[in-house]
């Protein structure tokens, strides 16, 4: 399985993709309560392992200057929006604007990692 390396679109297809369950990460750390529930616990785990193989397998394809920062990237970015949204977490400008420089950067290294 996976045995060879993906294409340079399925890689950044993979990162996206391991950096969107890196959120799913984040909050099931969150909701684990320190690791005193079982359900989120065992989420954390189960998602964690994937995004770890997803980006695992993309970098045999791509650079893990741009790979590994977009999969942060997306990971925090996203993870802060979540804040937001789902934890109602304060919003104030400057940590919007933060969180726009974070995609910035992210879609600044995609475009200039698929060497």
């Amino acid at each position: 399985m996976f045995s060879g390396a993906p294409g340079t679109g399925s890689a950044w297809i993979m990162v996206i993709v391991a950096g969107l369950i890196e959120m799913a990460f984040a909050w099931s750390l969150k909701e684990s309560h320190g690791f005193t529930r079982l359900g989120p616990t065992l989420a954390l785990f189960v998602v964690g392992a994937i995004s770890i193989f997803l980006l695992t397998v993309a970098l045999r394809t791509l650079p893990i200057s741009s790979a590994y920062a977009v999969w942060t990237g997306i990971g925090a970015a996203g993870t802060a929006i979540l804040g937001l949204v789902l934890f109602g977490e304060s919003a104030n400008a400057l940590k919007l604007l933060s969180i726009t420089a974070i995609v910035a950067g992210v879609i600044g290294l995609r475009l200039t990692g698929s060497e």
